[in-house]
């Protein structure tokens, strides 16, 4: 076998980040709580990084101090007990939405918490049933449905407690912690957790008749077809009607009011951003409670008297805190003047929808428009927007809201504008005959949009609009 030597020369593109880059990007990815936390751990970590004295904790990049009537009327005010219900109000969320009512709640009981309570002070078990009723309630997940079969749950009462049960021993405690609010809960499937809070109403026509249609005819319930209802009921078109009523005012959810569910209700968003109007004048504001940050004083390059006297050590160990605290206080300063800089072109561009509230009003807009806006390449205008919120006068909405696309070039309708116009239509139709979605192209064209039916199913999809099928009503 022939040995040689080979020479070969390769071309390649390679982008290497730098470690104050790679902080950067980290950071204006994180929202406001989560960059709060990095600089208090920043400050605990690095003896280089103090807070600046008499800083009070907010400030805005490029802008003087600008709080609003409303704050500076609120801070008048003792303790939050002192404020007025309401000075509180405001709406949540949406264009025309009603007055938000807040809903006191126990603070930190969450559903198998607030479960057990009610066990030890409502059904007298003893306290091998409690052992087990903290098996069933711990199976039991956020919206308030079984996750195990009794046999599972015996087993683990076996294995997790040594305790020595029987099916019927895991259905008592069982059948126990379903006789518990919310009703509903503990159920195995939707169908179980509607028959749990029919049984809870008080018994009129209707009801007896959505507890029959829900326990035997469920399938043909779901599926819309109440004309078979109807048939196999034998009830009027007024009857069936009351009962759907009835069936409407359930919840499908029934853990999920209680902390620890996955409804929206219960999620705590701050905001990041406050956009305030006056008339056509729009201000914004980045809401932070971060403070000024500086390098301590002994750590400064122009402080200190023996410096000839240091160990090679202590003065390698003083550059370095130095260098990491003033990369930190740049960084943030990065963050903070990228975010302002990219939200002030969100408001720009969405002037007409921040001014009026309406999603109508809505531009058409990408990321890339606000990339030639700010001069921010689109990475970074994506990582800017993710995961942040803007609170305005109609409510709190995610950045991400702001940005959709064109249909087609150079045209200025967003897909908000479409979607309300659809919402319109929609409305409007015979619930007994539903618009279906080649009928809601057809009518979105006779407005003048030219939409296609697969386009209309997108928007449909995407925004939560259930099928004609799905909105047919009695």
């Amino acid at each position: 076998m022939d040995d040689s030597l080979r020479l070969s020369l390769n071309q390649r593109q390679q982008q290497t980040l730098a470690p104050m880059q790679l902080q950067f990007v980290r950071m204006l990815e994180m929202n406001g709580p989560e960059v709060e936390d990095e600089v208090r751990r920043a400050l605990d970590d690095n003896p280089a990084l103090v807070e600046s004295e008499g800083d009070d904790g907010l400030h805005q990049p490029d802008e003087e101090f600008n709080e609003s009537a409303e704050q500076m009327q609120l801070a008048d005010y003792r303790t939050d007990d002192d404020i007025p219900s309401y000075r509180l109000e405001s709406n949540n969320g949406y264009y025309g939405a009603d007055a938000f009512e807040p809903v006191a709640v126990a603070a930190g009981e969450g559903l198998m918490e607030s479960l057990m309570r009610q066990l030890a002070e409502t059904t007298g078990l003893d306290d091998r049933d409690m052992a087990l009723a903290r098996i069933v309630v711990g199976n039991i997940d956020n919206n308030g449905y079984m996750t195990r079969s009794l046999q599972s749950l015996a087993d683990d009462a076996a294995i997790q407690e040594g305790l020595d049960v029987s099916r019927d021993d895991v259905r008592r405690v069982w059948n126990a912690v379903r006789g518990l609010e919310p009703a509903g809960v503990g159920a195995v499937d939707l169908r179980d957790s509607l028959l749990l809070q029919l049984q809870r109403r008080d018994r009129t026509l209707a009801t007896n008749l959505a507890s029959e249609i829900v326990k035997d005819y469920f399938d043909l319930f779901s599926m819309r077809h109440f004309k078979e209802l109807r048939r196999h009921l034998n009830v009027d078109e007024e009857q069936l009607q009351a009962a759907f009523e009835v069936i409407k005012s359930l919840d499908p959810k029934p853990g999920a009011l209680l902390g620890g569910g996955d409804d929206a209700r219960t999620r705590h968003i701050t905001p990041d951003f406050l956009v305030e109007t006056d008339g056509d004048d729009v201000t914004l504001t980045l809401l932070n409670h971060i403070p000024n940050l500086e390098i301590e004083r002994t750590f400064r390059a122009d402080e200190g008297t023996d410096k000839a006297g240091r160990r090679a050590n202590a003065n390698a160990f003083i550059r370095q805190k130095r260098e990491e605290a003033t990369t930190f206080i740049r960084v943030l300063e990065m963050r903070q003047n990228t975010l302002f800089r990219i939200m002030s072109a969100i408001v720009g561009i969405q002037h007409d929808f921040f001014v009026s509230g309406d999603p109508m009003k809505l531009r058409p807009m990408i990321l890339k428009d606000v990339s030639e806006i700010t001069g921010d390449d689109v990475s970074v205008v994506s990582r800017a927007t993710a995961g942040k919120y803007v609170m305005t006068q109609q409510g709190m909405y995610p950045l991400k809201f702001f940005f959709n696309e064109r249909r087609k070039d150079n045209d200025d309708v967003s897909a908000h504008h479409i979607v309300g116009v659809l919402r319109g239509i929609i409305a409007g139709e015979d619930k007994q005959h539903p618009f279906s979605d080649e009928e809601l192209a057809a009518r979105l064209q006779a407005e003048g949009y030219d939409v296609a039916r697969r386009t209309v199913a997108k928007y449909r999809e995407k925004y939560g609009i259930p099928s004609g099928r799905m909105r047919k009503e009695v």
